[in-house]
C-alpha cells in the first residue's frame, strides 16, 4: 500500500484550494484549439465531493438558461489550469442532490459563512 501512495505523491503536488459542498468556485479548464491553449470557465455551486487522494472528484452544478448542468471534475487533472473559490457556502448537508429540484434563485441561493 505505500509503494501506491508513494506513486500518487508525484501526481498530488500540485496547488489546489481548499474547497467544500457549498462553495461557490470557478473552475479554469484547458482547451485546445489548433495550436492554440484557450481557458474555459465553469462556475458553479459544488454540490458534491467523492474519493481520497489522486481519485478525489467534485461535481459542480450551474444554471444556464433555465437548464441546469452538471460537470463531475477530478482534483488533479492536468486539464484544469486553477480553480477560485468566489464564496464560501455554510451548508448542512455532505451533497448538495436537493438542488436539482430547485428552480430560479433558489437552485443557487446557498448562505454564507462570513
Amino acid at each position: 500500500m505505500d509503494k501506491l501512495k508513494l506513486i500518487e505523491q508525484q501526481y498530488i503536488k500540485k496547488e489546489m484550494p481548499q474547497i467544500n459542498v457549498g462553495d461557490t468556485v470557478k473552475v479554469l479548464t484547458k482547451i485546445p484549439e489548433g495550436d492554440k491553449v484557450r481557458l474555459h470557465p465553469f462556475e458553479g455551486v459544488v454540490i458534491a465531493k467523492k474519493g481520497s487522494g489522486i481519485n478525489s472528484v467534485f461535481t459542480v452544478r450551474k444554471v444556464s438558461y433555465g437548464e441546469g448542468i452538471e460537470r463531475v471534475f477530478p482534483f488533479y487533472s492536468p486539464v484544469i489550469e486553477r480553480i477560485e473559490v468566489i464564496k464560501r457556502g455554510k451548508v448542512k448537508r455532505a451533497k448538495l442532490y436537493y438542488l436539482r429540484k430547485k428552480i430560479g434563485k433558489r437552485a443557487t441561493k446557498i448562505e454564507t459563512s462570513e
